[in-house]
């Protein structure tokens, strides 16, 4: 396994050199929020982002952009206490709408995640409280509490509901994965406890050879670290 600054260099090098891949890495990847700032999102916020990321996967996300605000009314704005109580006929009634995208299994997953919002919430005073609470050093262990307990938010789904709302992590992107099969980490996309083990070891690692540098920008330096 390559030190974080060799695996740097060698990304600036294919990207214009230091001072333009940091540009371009400030611009493509926003920094994570604070504790404080996660812990201060309302929860209605994190059932909408959860319902997106679900809708999201497998389909285009410029079309899910642009029905979202009629997803938001339908759904009285994601408020939890309200969709938890939305019955099996109101959400077959949503799923045969034609200003939402009709996939039945995705409508009810709303729902069963509005639950789970809420017995988080009532768990720890709030799921942004939930959320910032989780120590930064196991994403791994985070992303498997969000499969084990939400639905339909495993794998790709659940981090990236964790990079979006703020939450510092890593991604398994095609190009994150050759990189860590580059390095020797991996012998292809983890599926095992202790290949993602393996693979958070890794960041956290680079995280300290960096200096602190967030797991979402080593995330993006180790994509731009390899042949496209």
């Amino acid at each position: 396994m390559e030190k974080f600054d060799q695996i740097l260099a060698r990304a600036a090098k294919r990207h214009g050199g230091p001072a333009a891949f940091e540009k371009m890495l400030k611009a493509a990847v926003a920094p994570p929020l604070k504790a404080k700032q996660i812990a201060a999102i309302p929860d209605d916020r994190y059932l909408s982002q959860m319902a997106k990321r679900v809708f999201c996967a497998g389909f285009v996300w410029k079309v899910v952009e642009d029905k979202w605000p009629e997803f938001e009314r339908a759904f009285f704005q994601f408020a939890p206490a309200k969709v938890a109580r939305l019955s099996d006929e109101a959400l077959d009634e949503l799923a045969t709408d034609v200003r939402l995208i009709r996939n039945r299994k995705k409508i009810y997953s709303v729902r069963e995640n509005a639950v789970f919002v809420l017995e988080s919430a009532k768990e720890h005073g709030g799921f942004g409280k939930f959320l910032a609470d989780w120590p930064d050093d196991d994403p791994i262990g985070l992303s498997q509490h969000l499969k084990k307990h939400a639905d339909r938010l495993g794998g790709a789904s659940g981090m990236y509901f964790l990079r979006f709302m703020g939450k510092d992590t890593f991604l398994f992107s095609n190009d994150v994965v050759a990189a860590l099969v580059h390095q020797k980490i991996l012998t292809k996309a983890p599926t095992s406890q202790r290949d993602l083990q393996a693979a958070q070891n890794a960041f956290l690692q680079w995280r300290k050879e960096s200096g602190g540098r967030s797991l979402n920008h080593i995330s993006k330096i180790l994509a731009c670290s390899i042949d496209a």
